[in-house]
C-alpha cells in the first residue's frame, strides 16, 4: 500500500472518531510539525523537510485510545506534541504520519491540601498550574523558562530541569513525579496507571514509550520571590560570588550569570547594561540582606528589584536559561548554544576555552543541584562558525572534563548523559511494540530494531 493510500484510510477513519479536531491544512501540517530547533543549525539541516501528513487534537482520552489504535492498525507514525515550545526537535516527526496535539486535555483533577501533590492533564500549561497552586499557597518545584506557553506534559517529557534546579535538581530525580496515567499503542490499546517507579521510564523520554494522558506532580510552599540583580567588575569575581550564593544559608529559586556582552543585548526594560558582569538571582524575602551584605563584602553593585510580578513577562526569570538564548538570537541568528556541567574548579576551564574561541564564545551560567551537590551549569552562546567547529568546540570542552547535554543531536540518549537507558527501552517494548511513537529519538530502540 502506497503512503498516499494508507493516509487516504486513516484519514477517514479518524473523520469519525468523536472529539477530535483534524487539520489538513498545508499551513497548519507547517506549524505543527516545528518546534524551535532553529537554534541549533545542525538540527534545522536534519529537520527543515520533516512535515506531518494529518494533525490530530484529541479533547478526551477516550478520543486518544482510538487515535492510537487507528495509528497501530496501519502502522503509521504517531508523534506526541504539546505546545512546541522545546528546542531539539523534540515532537518533529521524522518520518510523517500522525501529528497528536496534546492541547485539549487542560483539566486540573485533583490537588492534595496534605501533601501538596497535583494532578494535572497533560495538556495544562504550567504557567496555569502555578495559578493553581498560589491559590493554595504552594507553587512548582520546576519550571523551564519558557513556563508562560509551556505545557505539563511537554515539560516531563522533553526537558530536565530549569528555574528551580539550583533547589531542587532535574526532572529525573527522584520525588518529582509522582504517578503518570498513559495509554499504550498496543493491540487494543490499554489505560494504565502508573506509580512514581514505572513513570520514571517515561521521564525525559520524548514520548517515545507511551502516551501520557495525566500526571501527578509534588510541588513546593509558595515564596514570593525578590528579584536581585548583582553586578561584578570581574569575571573571577562573579564566579566566586554565584557559587557563595548557591551555598549559602538562603533559599534561592534561581541563580544566574551573564557575561558583560551578554547584558549589553538584553530587552531595554531588564536594566540599564553596566558595563559589568550580571547575576540574577531570585531569593526569598529573609534571604536577601544576606545577598547584600555577601555581593557589597566582594565589592558589587547591588539592586534589589523587589518581589516579582508574575503576570508582567518583565521578571529576571525571562532572562534565563534558554532565554538568554532566545534574546540574542533576537539580534543576532547566528547566535546558538550548548548545555553542560561544568567540572570543578570551573574558572580554569572557562578561561582556557576563552582564550580560544574569544568573543565566539559568551559564557551564561546557572546554579543547578546535581545528586545532591551545587554545581554550575553553562548554556554558553556560540556564534555559528559551521558544524565542524561545533564538534571541534564539543571535543574540546569534553577534554577539560565538562559533562555535554548536546542540544544539536535529535535522540533522547544524545542529548542527555549519551548512554542507553535499558529502562525506557524496555517501556518501549512493553506499551509500544510496533514502534510508532515518534520513531527515530529513542537511541536504544533503534539499536534494538536494527
Amino acid at each position: 500500500m502506497s503512503n498516499k493510500d494508507r493516509v487516504a484510510l486513516l484519514l477517514n477513519e479518524l473523520k469519525s472518531v468523536s472529539d477530535l479536531e483534524i487539520y489538513q491544512k498545508t499551513s497548519d501540517l507547517k506549524r505543527f510539525s516545528k518546534d524551535f530547533f532553529d537554534y541549533s543549525p545542525i538540527l534545522i539541516n536534519e529537520l527543515k523537510d520533516c512535515l506531518a501528513d494529518i494533525v490530530v487534537r484529541p479533547l478526551s482520552v477516550d478520543a486518544i485510545i482510538i487515535v492510537a489504535q487507528i495509528c497501530h492498525k496501519y502502522s503509521t507514525s504517531l508523534t506526541l506534541r504539546g505546545s512546541g515550545t522545546g528546542n531539539y526537535g523534540q515532537c518533529v516527526p521524522l518520518n510523517g504520519g500522525v501529528v497528536m496535539v496534546m492541547s485539549g486535555l487542560r483539566k486540573i483533577r485533583k490537588f492534595d491540601s496534605k501533601s501538596g501533590e497535583i494532578t494535572v492533564e497533560c495538556g495544562c500549561l504550567l504557567r496555569d498550574i502555578n495559578d493553581e497552586l498560589i491559590k493554595h499557597g504552594r507553587q512548582l518545584r520546576l519550571l523551564p523558562s519558557t513556563w508562560r506557553s509551556a505545557s505539563v506534559g511537554g515539560f516531563i517529557a522533553g526537558g530536565s530541569g530549569g528555574i528551580g534546579s539550583v533547589r531542587w535538581g532535574f526532572l529525573r530525580d527522584p520525588g518529582h513525579l509522582q504517578s503518570l496515567e498513559i495509554i499504550t499503542t498496543e493491540d487494543p490499546p490499554r489505560k494504565l496507571q502508573l506509580n512514581a517507579n514505572n513513570s520514571e521510564a517515561l521521564n525525559h523520554a520524548y514520548g517515545t514509550n507511551g502516551i501520557i494522558t495525566t500526571l501527578t506532580l509534588t510541588t513546593a510552599p509558595y515564596i514570593e520571590w525578590q528579584q536581585i540583580v548583582v553586578d561584578c567588575l570581574e569575571w573571577n569575581q562573579a564566579v566566586d560570588l554565584l557559587s557563595k550564593f548557591s551555598c549559602a544559608a538562603l533559599e534561592l529559586y534561581l541563580g544566574t550569570l551573564l557575561e558583560k556582552e551578554i547584558v549589553n543585548c538584553l530587552p531595554h526594560w531588564s536594566g540599564n547594561p553596566s558595563g559589568k558582569h550580571r547575576i540574577l538571582l531570585l531569593v526569598s524575602p529573609d534571604g536577601v540582606t544576606t545577598v547584600e551584605r555577601l555581593a557589597k563584602s566582594a565589592g558589587a553593585d547591588f539592586y534589589d528589584l523587589g518581589s516579582e510580578n508574575l503576570k508582567a513577562g518583565t521578571g529576571i526569570r525571562e532572562l534565563s536559561w534558554n532565554h538568554t538564548t532566545l534574546h540574542m538570537r533576537g539580534i543576532d541568528p547566528d547566535w546558538t548554544y550548548l548545555q553542560m556541567l561544568l567540572p570543578q574548579p570551573e574558572s580554569e576551564m572557562m578561561r582556557q576555552l576563552k582564550s580560544v574561541w574569544g568573543s565566539n564564545l559568551l559564557w551564561h551560567l546557572e546554579c543547578v543541584r546535581q545528586n545532591g551537590v551545587q554545581r554550575l551549569a553553562s548554556l554558553p552562546l556560540v556564534k555559528w562558525q559551521g558544524e565542524e567547529a561545533m564538534n571541534h568546540l564539543i571535543s574540546q570542552c569534553k577534554e577539560l572534563g565538562a559533562v555535554i547535554f548536546n542540544p544539536h543531536t535529535i535522540t533522547v540518549e544524545d542529548g542527555g548523559l549519551g548512554v542507553v537507558d535499558s529502562d525506557q527501552v524496555q517501556a518501549k517494548s512493553n506499551f509500544d511494540p510496533k514502534g510508532i511513537l515518534n520513531p527515530g529519538k529513542l537511541k536504544g530502540w533503534n539499536i534494538k530494531v536494527n
